[in-house]
């Protein structure tokens, strides 16, 4: 049996992508021995879901991010290149990077070197580490794909593409690496030669397909059922009123006035909302004012069980975080998706590219469309149909399951 590293942010968002915590689940069920490693904010989740976990000093991961200067005192082009530098931070922070990287040597001189790191998509320590420790790293989450040709950027892309390759660059002189685990060329990213993995379906990422690279596999998901009873308040609903989530997952939460437009616009089209706010805090007059504006019959919550509240849902509105897009998926909703930051508004464009969505954005919500979009979803039979369709060549494909055995293929 072999010993798997996982690797993640200290988010609770970065340990889902579709199923990344779940399939170091499935790893350690068939006895390889699994650590699961990151800051100790998520140190509860992680041995809470049976996985031992070593707290580390630093990931490489910036978070908080620093506030954002007042946007209306900039530029739109400033505004635009600010957003651009401020994502680069949070992944390539070159100190940062490199002190993750130290703490990851230190635990391997402790305990010894694991067969492979398994990581988050976007841990640069990890595709550091790896190298040079000469073990495999597999990417869990996201398609391994083809560099972009730099003329196919915006300007500000190419400022920062180039910036981003110099930090790469130096970092791999300060490990004395060649940086096996980055891709050259324009808009560098971290990349597995070994395997990364997708928990979607290639038709999801249609229009990226000529440019993902052949380690990727795709092996989509599937609803689970429960495992323990109903909450009390989704017992009190009767079983045949409809719902509709309203979620901004667990780290973007402190759009309030999006959850008031999502509730009515769920509420108009006939179901009750479900409201989950995460956990930003919210004062006690924010939150009696999102109360006030929020239909009759909404249930605000922190946090619901998906595997209970989805099977019961016609609709997910939500802002596309890959983990809550999936569960929307492998339970055949229909689903809008308003972006608010990094890689959402892929989630938004593949959605409505799969016929199973929208993609609208923040104007759009202030122009009343999320109503419409309700109503029209609930009214398209197509819509839902196709959602059912997705949701059944996922669960063909394997999930976790299959991820688990991919990951245990590359240490032979």
């Amino acid at each position: 049996m072999a010993t798997f590293w996982f690797a993640s942010a200290p988010l609770y968002s970065h340990t889902d992508w579709g199923g990344f915590l779940k399939t170091a689940q499935a790893l350690q069920m068939r006895g390889h021995e699994i650590l699961w490693l990151s800051e100790a904010p998520l140190e509860n989740a992680i041995r809470q879901s049976g996985i031992p976990f070593v707290t580390i000093r630093q990931t490489g991961w910036l978070w908080p991010p620093p506030p954002p200067p007042d946007l209306s005192a900039i530029s739109p082009q400033e505004a635009v290149t600010l957003r651009y530098r401020r994502a680069l931070d949070t992944w390539l922070s070159e100190d940062l990077v490199a002190e993750a990287v130290e703490a990851l040597l230190d635990l391997e001189d402790e305990i010894g070197a694991p067969d492979a790191i398994v990581s988050d998509p976007f841990l640069s320590a990890s595709a550091i580490a790896a190298d040079m420790l000469d073990i495999p790293l597999v990417i869990c989450g996201w398609p391994a794909q083809a560099t972009l040709d730099e003329q196919s950027l915006f300007p500000v892309q190419r400022d920062l593409s180039s910036e981003s390759q110099q930090r790469i660059q130096r970092l791999c002189d300060r490990f004395s690496i060649e940086g096996r685990n980055f891709s050259k060329g324009a808009a560098p990213s971290i990349i597995s030669e070994w395997l990364h993995i997708s928990y979607f379906t290639a038709g999801w990422h249609q229009t990226e397909l000529p440019t993902i690279l052949p380690q990727t596999q795709f092996v989509g998901g599937r609803a689970e059922a429960p495992t323990d009873p109903p909450p009390q308040w989704l017992l009190d609903i009767p079983p045949d009123v409809p719902l509709g989530l309203v979620s901004l997952g667990t780290s973007f939460t402190g759009d309030l006035g999006f959850y008031s437009w999502a509730a009515q616009a769920v509420a108009s089209a006939g179901m009750i909302p479900i409201v989950t706010l995460g956990w930003h805090p919210v004062s006690a007059e924010q939150k009696a004012e999102l109360k006030r504006a929020l239909p009759a019959g909404t249930r605000l919550l922190n946090w619901a069980p998906y595997e209970h509240l989805l099977p019961r849902c016609r609709m997910a509105i939500h802002h596309g975080g890959m983990g809550t897009t999936h569960s929307a998926v492998v339970h055949g909703l229909p689903q809008i998706i308003v972006p608010h930051a990094a890689d959402q508004r892929i989630q938004g464009r593949r959605a409505a590219e799969a016929k199973v969505g929208l993609h609208l954005t923040a104007h759009d919500v202030r122009q009343g469309q999320l109503r419409e979009g309700a109503h029209a979803i609930m009214e398209a039979d197509w819509v839902q149909e196709n959602a059912r369709r997705l949701a059944e060549e996922m669960a063909g494909l394997g999930g976790v399951e299959r991820a688990g055995d991919l990951a245990a293929g590359v240490v032979g």
